[in-house]
């Protein structure tokens, strides 16, 4: 038995040719303090925004699907995964990103924290763990180091500097 072929149909080029982008929509976000507004697609992520259009460029894509949690920032003072959210949808937010978290030239606690620890190795991770740790700290759920270990369990170190980075979170719970 001989296998054919079906016929191939051409494309109707005249159906794609009137097809249009939809309309870029207008985004007003306080991102690190500084009143911002732009022009985004409808499904422009609130990473990609950060990373390509303010070129804020600590918070990490790594997975892209919201497991890995190096995309971490503080939205409203929540941690989120900016990966899965859409920057529309965070229209009037105030957004903070590893880059807004220290003040006037001195470092964040939990950037000074993981300094001290040594809580890094390759640190590709570490905006979106401490962006995490700042947004747990702020919950204030965590009292031991299981439950910032359970707490941070979004945030992925493929290096493996978990004690060091618990030991960061617990001295900057202390300050």
């Amino acid at each position: 038995m001989a296998l054919t072929r079906p016929a191939v149909r051409p494309m109707d080029t005249a159906a794609t040719d009137t097809i249009a982008a939809p309309p870029k929509m207008s985004v007003s976000l306080t991102v690190n303090g500084i009143d911002t507004k732009l022009e985004v697609a409808p499904w422009t992520t609130l990473l990609d925004a950060l990373r390509d259009r303010l070129d804020l460029t600590g918070t990490k894509k790594g997975c892209d699907h919201g497991q890995c949690g190096a995309c971490t920032v503080l939205v409203d003072g929540r941690r989120i995964n900016a990966c899965l959210t859409l920057a529309v949808m965070k229209d009037g937010a105030q957004v903070t990103t590893i880059e807004g978290l220290a003040k006037d030239g001195a470092l964040h606690p939990l950037q000074q924290a993981f300094i001290d620890h040594d809580a890094f190795q390759c640190g590709y991770c570490t905006p979106g763990q401490i962006c995490s740790a700042a947004g747990l700290i702020a919950e204030g759920r965590a009292n031991s180091a299981d439950e910032i270990r359970e707490l941070m369990s979004g945030n992925i170190c493929r290096c493996g500097a978990y004690p060091n980075i618990v030991a960061a979170i617990q001295q900057a719970m202390k300050s």
